[in-house]
């Protein structure tokens, strides 16, 4: 009986004139019907269309993505049009209000969320407003938070950011400045905290505090990141400098060898030697002491060498064994000190040569209060003359035939 109706009513709707939308879902729900007699067929006629048309013709909202992400967050049209796939599932303004309004008063822009679309999908009460809660509770101002979401807006909406930060914080000696200031070189401190500890454990095992550990965090932030064997790569090419581990010297020497290897550091290695003229030998006793020559250019090794040698006079052997003076700056410091020192000298107004090593490396304080104060008398325009070498000036008096 119910085969026979469906084919009655089949026949019924397969006239011509039967070509409305209704006339088609009804045809197709009566296929059905055949294809499973033991449904009722009045039910299964009547339910399928409008099962059917609530699909077909879902109410639209009149929510346009592409549109709140310009007139509401600021974002250009291509921006936008990039955007709004990513939030397509979004049916009114509801949500992306409510968080861009909670987020306002953190001193926070449409355009600072909108960096990272998901942000408007996130709940304010089930996700926001813990992650603002526990990072004020490690003392982030609104300003530090909203420099935070706008440098990695998609780790911001994650809880476990606050127990990265807190875990991240000591590292840095307590300074979120210097934190927000390794993020922006390196977001990657976000995403692998378990790496970080392995190469922080690593690290204290070789004999590093925690400030030596927070000052290699805040100059070398992508060395904490990196996989624990490189680090080890590292490790081993500072001990082969002649620097071991636990020493004084052990963090510098780990900052200048960083994402180095042994090519390169050959190659500095020649480099220094045809330079300054030292052997095998003065270089291993300059190295350990002053590792950072690894990591300064070749133009500026050059002018140290040919104003310590060339100009000032001093042995090759000297400097090697006192390399700290080529880490001072030269026209700032070192160049302004020498012509002090030479027209004291050429005027008659010291007793004996002082040692340049000392000439270059005492504070200014110190410099002045010794080579320049005694001498107001004799030589009253030396104080100007010198700050004018500092400028970067040579004055008359230092102008030496």
């Amino acid at each position: 009986m119910l085969r026979r109706r469906g084919r009655v009513l089949i026949q019924m709707l397969s006239t011509p004139s039967a070509t409305s939308p209704l006339h088609r879902l009804i045809s197709a729900a009566a296929e059905d019907c055949l294809a499973r007699p033991q449904v009722h067929a009045r039910s299964c006629i009547l339910s399928s269309p409008r099962r059917l048309l609530s699909g077909a013709t879902a109410p639209t909202t009149g929510f346009s993505v592409e549109e709140y992400l310009v007139s509401t967050c600021g974002l250009t049209r291509p921006q936008a049009l990039k955007a709004s796939p990513k939030l397509a599932h979004l049916r009114s303004a509801a949500n992306p209000d409510a968080v861009l309004a909670f987020l306002a008063g953190r001193g926070l822009s449409g355009a600072d969320v909108a960096k990272d679309p998901k942000f408007l999908c996130t709940k304010v009460d089930k996700g926001l407003s813990p992650i603002v809660a526990g990072l004020s509770g490690l003392g982030l101002s609104d300003p530090e938070m909203a420099r935070l979401l706008s440098l990695a807006p998609d780790r911001f909406r994650c809880r476990s950011i606050v127990a990265k930060l807190q875990y991240y914080l000591p590292l840095f000696g307590g300074s979120m400045e210097k934190l927000l200031r390794a993020i922006n070189f390196n977001t990657n401190l976000l995403c692998c905290k378990r790496r970080v500890e392995l190469n922080v454990a690593f690290l204290r095992e070789c004999g590093l505090g925690d400030r030596d550990i927070a000052k290699l965090c805040s100059s070398i932030p992508r060395m904490v990141t990196a996989n624990l064997e490189c680090v080890r790569t590292m490790v081993a090419l500072t001990e082969g400098l002649g620097v071991p581990r636990g020493s004084g010297m052990f963090r510098h020497a780990l900052s200048a060898v960083a994402f180095l290897d042994e090519k390169k550091i050959a190659a500095k290695v020649d480099h220094l030697k045809k330079t300054f003229g030292w052997s095998d030998a003065e270089v291993s006793i300059a190295l350990p002491k002053a590792p950072f020559l690894l990591a300064k250019s070749n133009e500026s090794l050059q002018h140290g060498s040919e104003f310590l040698i060339s100009e000032v006079g001093l042995e090759p052997a000297y400097i090697a064994r006192r390399p700290v003076m080529l880490c001072y700056s030269l026209e700032g410091r070192m160049r302004p000190r020498y012509y002090v020192v030479k027209f004291l000298k050429e005027n008659g107004l010291l007793k004996r040569d002082p040692s340049y090593y000392t000439v270059f490396k005492e504070t200014e304080r110190y410099f002045v209060e010794k080579f320049i104060c005694p001498h107001k008398e004799a030589a009253p325009h030396l104080a100007e003359d010198y700050a004018a070498a500092c400028r970067g000036e040579v004055p008359a008096r230092f102008r030496f035939t």
